[in-house]
């Protein structure tokens, strides 16, 4: 007769692991109470910037910020939907798009590279390439300002994109080499026993395994693009290359400020950059943890 199957019994857990498990269990109301806090810190200034770009002009500033407004009204978006924030919207997402694609392009490779490669030289190149983070802006703007004029890229896109993008890449390749750090070893043997180049592996192996660090990159560099001040201000004067930072001082002028527009200018301007993390949010946390989400 045949022996009736064994069931199989899970293992005892040690009285040390029910004890953590116990303990991951158990409420933290110092941890609830500091993300009460923190949300608090966060909605309301939104919330006073939304309502107040609901509310007329001649009410903006004698009415209670955190109070709604008693009669609310969209001409305030309607103003800046037709005072050229369409234009502005535009240049911004050019010069947010070209910046992410130049230090994608140039990065991922940098990064590979540093990691794979173990001679002296590439060590050395990639601390003197890190050195970038440490050189503001600020410091370096009148030298950039007389090579985007010998370059004649005054005035242009071009002259917003490029300086954006180099400032951006030093901590770009940081956060790309602490990602592709954490691909196995044994993968790479796999795939060079199966005789893939180095280029096959940059894109079958690295580009797929590195998605969060990636991810991370497109969102910092894009906000780099899209919050970006100074260059602007600096390498252009006219309305044609003109980016949603600048165009904000569409509603100042030496009479006045129209506050309602202009904080309805600010979440318009705000919404493209919200809903990109809203789709890279899992990227973005990944590439912070690590590949995997370690």
């Amino acid at each position: 007769m045949p022996r009736p199957a064994r069931t199989s019994r899970p293992p005892a857990q040690s009285p040390a692991g029910r004890r953590r498990r116990h303990w991951s269990r158990r409420p933290n109301p110092l941890a609830g109470l500091g993300s009460v806090i923190w949300l608090v810190i966060v909605i309301v200034p939104i919330y006073a910037m939304i309502s107040a770009s609901l509310t007329h002009q001649d009410q903006a500033l004698g009415n209670n910020a955190l109070k709604p407004p008693a009669r609310p009204t969209l001409d305030n978006y309607n103003t800046v939907l037709h005072n050229g924030f369409g234009h502005f919207l535009a240049n911004t997402a050019i010069v947010a798009a070209a910046v992410v694609v130049i230090v994608l392009v140039l990065c991922v490779p940098l990064a590979h590279v540093a990691v794979r490669t173990r001679s002296r030289w590439s060590t050395a190149a990639f601390r003197l390439f890190l050195l970038g983070v440490a050189i503001p802006a600020q410091a370096v703007v009148v030298p950039l300002y007389l090579m985007i004029a010998k370059l004649d890229l005054y005035d242009s896109l071009l002259a917003i994109i490029l300086p954006t993008a180099a400032f951006a890449m030093p901590v770009s390749v940081l956060i790309l080499t602490g990602t592709l750090r954490d691909i196995s070893e044994e993968l790479y043997e796999a795939m060079a026993l199966d005789g893939a180049s180095a280029t096959r592996m940059l894109f079958q192996l690295v580009i797929p395994l590195a998605k969060g660090g990636i991810g991370t990159v497109v969102i910092y560099s894009a906000l780099q693009a899209w919050n970006g001040f100074l260059f602007p201000l600096i390498f252009t004067q006219s309305d044609g290359p003109r980016v949603l930072t600048l165009g904000l001082f569409t509603y100042v002028s030496q009479f006045g400020v129209n506050i309602p527009a202009l904080l309805a200018s600010v979440v318009l301007s705000g919404m493209p950059i919200f809903a990109v993390y809203l789709v890279a949010r899992r990227a973005l946390v990944g590439g912070l943890m690590g590949v995997g989400g370690k």
